[in-house]
């Protein structure tokens, strides 16, 4: 790449598995200006992931955290991850940041993410670890040990060297691409992108707002209702059972249920839909109640069905122009365009000049969001010279 950064000391390995060990290593990750950070778990069997491993890397030392040891406590650590000199460096960060926040009700602050930093840097939309590693450092990552299962001990000396793998480079990656920010001039394009992974909000699973994971296959408000009811039941269920939610019911099931509201016991045995003799679980009778509340629901107190995208939507011919703008932004600005804005952004774009999108604040906007809207409002025309190249024109018949 032709950038210059520090070069790391490869270190020897050092597994943590006592609380001494742990507390020298933390004393020394103080006086470090920044820690490359990544965890390993498991989640197939439960809602909440079960944490394995924590690496941990600063310019001097690199270590393999074991928190499954027993009798370690990883107060001293956790304290670490809370302060504010010492810059937390993740890729990939939000499935990390969930554990630590489920495990200390705080997310680590302040924290960078260099997958969010390589794609502001031209490296494309959420472009992989080992991908980096291999652009930046030229080193070939061995993915043989990615499917290893984290919670059986002992770990072989490949499958940690894999793992301690993921914050080692990582050191090399983030001074890589801080320099790359500073030269393009897009601090503030960073900072934007990062500040949704210091709130809280942004990994706490409120159960009233499960039902935005789900697609919706409902037409009816009294059904849309049952639904947000059923996935807020499913989501507490999961919550307090910790298993994943669709063994508590899958999403089909859901929209089914809500469609068809069986009052009765028997009834819910007459569905393919859920496991045979559901009807005499104790899941049936809180469903019941469920399907009776959202029934006494008065007309006005239903939820509207969102809007589907329609004839004025990306499909028509202004939503094709601003297509082709978001194109010829993101090959200009040297950015992945769904970084810049998704076809779910020019959908409401299209339909609401004030939408509350991405698109329309910040960076965003002024690259892309008022040249959007000035296409929309016929403001805007777009050519292309004899080189092929586009270019933007202002339409002076307006």
């Amino acid at each position: 790449m032709g950038e210059k950064y520090i070069i790391i000391k490869r270190n020897f390995m050092q597994i943590i598995k006592n609380n001494e060990e742990l507390a020298q290593f933390c004393e020394h990750a103080k006086k470090s200006e920044f820690i490359t950070l990544d965890t390993e778990f498991l989640r197939e069997a439960t809602y909440w992931p079960k944490l394995c491993l924590i690496q941990a890397a600063t310019i001097e030392r690199a270590v393999i955290i074991d928190p499954m040891a027993k009798g370690l406590k990883l107060r001293d650590f956790f304290a670490l991850l809370q302060n504010e000199n010492i810059i937390k460096i993740f890729h990939a960060a939000r499935q990390d940041i969930e554990i630590f926040v489920n495990l200390t009700k705080k997310v680590p602050f302040p924290c960078f993410d260099t997958q969010i930093a390589a794609s502001v840097c031209g490296f494309g939309d959420s472009v992989s670890y080992d991908n980096l590693v291999r652009q930046i450092i030229g080193v070939q990552i061995d993915k043989s040990s990615r499917f290893t299962d984290w919670s059986h001990r002992p770990l072989s000396e490949k499958q940690l060297q894999y793992a301690l793998a993921d914050v080692t480079y990582l050191r090399e990656i983030y001074q890589f691409l801080q320099k790359k920010i500073k030269k393009l001039g897009r601090q503030d394009w960073v900072e934007n992108e990062n500040a949704s992974l210091a709130s809280i909000e942004t990994y706490i699973i409120k159960p009233e707002n499960a039902y935005k994971r789900m697609k919706l296959k409902v037409n009816k408000p009294r059904d849309y209702a049952t639904l947000k009811l059923l996935a807020a039941w499913r989501e507490k269920k999961a919550q307090q059972k910790n298993i994943p939610r669709q063994r508590v019911l899958k999403d089909e099931a859901l929209t089914e249920l809500a469609i068809q509201r069986p009052l009765k016991i028997e009834n819910f045995d007459r569905l393919r839909i859920v496991p045979k003799g559901f009807g005499g679980s104790k899941y049936a009778k809180e469903l019941i109640k469920i399907f009776m509340q959202a029934n006494k629901l008065k007309e006005e107190e239903l939820p509207k069905i969102p809007k589907r995208n329609n004839a004025n939507s990306t499909k028509g011919a202004i939503g094709d122009l601003i297509r082709v703008l978001l194109k010829f932004v993101a090959e200009k600005e040297g950015v992945a365009a769904r970084l810049i804005a998704s076809s779910s952004d020019i959908d409401r774009l299209i339909l609401d000049d004030n939408a509350d999108i991405p698109a329309l604040k910040g960076w965003r906007y002024e690259i892309f969001g008022k040249k959007a809207l000035a296409i929309k409002h016929g403001k805007l025309a777009l050519s292309a010279n004899e080189n092929g190249l586009l270019q933007i024109e202002i339409n002076s018949t307006q």
